[in-house]
């Protein structure tokens, strides 16, 4: 048990080196390129950082047990779970981070229009993942249609953030980098070739330590007895979420309330539309009750966000009942 938690905190040491890295390597991309917040956010973080999480549905689906069963659970869990822990307890640990400095009636301001296009594309996206659970096996067609119009609406997504990118610049919200960037400080120049190794060093090193860091929770979890959806559900994602939570509140603590919250909200996006069409076709996506409770609040909690997305910003009070949403969900869960 010692080993195991020993190998937690190394692996957790490691994610916290590597976000620093890829956040850094990352600022320093979106300047160069004159895009916006929006789109290093949404975009780029989004989808570097959601590969630790993306790859263990994956790799269950295609075959991480003896068992299919265990293997469905696991992924069905594993994307479900994702959306969920952003949605509610990253938001909660990303306003208990400047909670002090803020206050409770203070405000994470990211840029409006970016923020609420993320949340609108995730709800339609996560609502039609949702009606998909009630579509039986067999109608292997109609299924493929809820697939494809998933992967439909990322592309979509992705092209409507891309375009509205230049005018944000031109409205003051192009990505700016502070400081050096970390290969600089050995010497190196800062130019493309340089940033995009540095990203590749963080981004190794976040899925590196994301997947020790699963591998220790796997162990543990294992040890106290925990089902394969439990653990794929509540557990897991507490790991493979990790590079998102670290990299929004390294940003909402330095005042980059775009990038913090685009980091959160694209991969929510990534995790809605292109996770889910995999798992309806490929394991039995069927509306069982821990899973059902979970796409219910994970719902509640981004239309309790876009509620609160005013012209100044999202109350920090109002972030930190998600928290209270996260710990419902365990105590519905964990009843059973």
């Amino acid at each position: 048990m010692t080993t195991l938690f020993l190998e937690l905190l190394l692996m957790l040491a490691i994610i916290l080196v590597a976000a620093e890295v890829f956040t850094n390597a990352l600022e320093h991309l979106g300047e160069r390129l004159k895009i916006s917040e929006g789109v290093t956010g949404s975009l780029f973080a989004a989808v570097g950082t959601a590969l630790p999480e993306t790859m263990v549905p994956l790799l269950a689906l295609a075959g991480g047990t003896s068992s299919q069963s265990v293997n469905e659970e696991i992924g069905v869990g594993a994307i479900l779970g994702a959306p969920l822990m952003l949605a509610t307890l990253t938001t909660f640990l990303m306003a208990l981070a400047v909670v002090r400095t803020r206050g409770l009636s203070g405000a994470i301001a990211p840029e409006r229009s970016g923020f609420v296009r993320d949340i609108h594309y995730f709800l339609a996206a996560f609502g039609l993942a949702a009606v998909a659970m009630f579509v039986p096996h067999d109608e292997l067609y109609v299924r493929a249609l809820f697939s494809a119009g998933l992967v439909g609406l990322y592309v979509l997504y992705v092209v409507m953030t891309f375009r509205a990118s230049s005018k944000l610049v031109e409205n003051g919200h192009g990505t700016e980098a502070p400081g050096t960037m970390f290969l600089s400080r050995l010497g190196l120049p800062t130019n493309l070739f340089t940033i995009v190794v540095q990203l590749a060093v963080g981004v190794a090193l976040l899925v590196g330590g994301a997947k020790g860091f699963i591998h220790g929770v796997q162990g543990v979890s294992h040890m106290l007895g925990i089902s394969a959806l439990l653990l794929s559900l509540i557990i897991i994602p507490i790991a493979t979420e990790l590079p998102e939570k670290v990299n929004s509140i390294l940003w909402i603590r330095r005042k980059k309330d775009t990038l913090a919250f685009g980091n959160i909200t694209g991969a929510m996006v990534f995790q809605g539309t292109l996770l889910p069409a995999i798992g309806i076709m490929l394991t039995p996506w069927e509306p069982r009750i821990e899973v059902l409770t979970g796409v219910i609040i994970t719902l509640v909690a981004a239309s309790w966000l876009r509620l609160n997305a005013r012209a100044n910003g999202l109350p920090v009070w109002a972030l930190l009942v998600n928290g209270v949403l996260y710990l419902g969900y365990l105590l519905v869960t964990l009843a059973r």
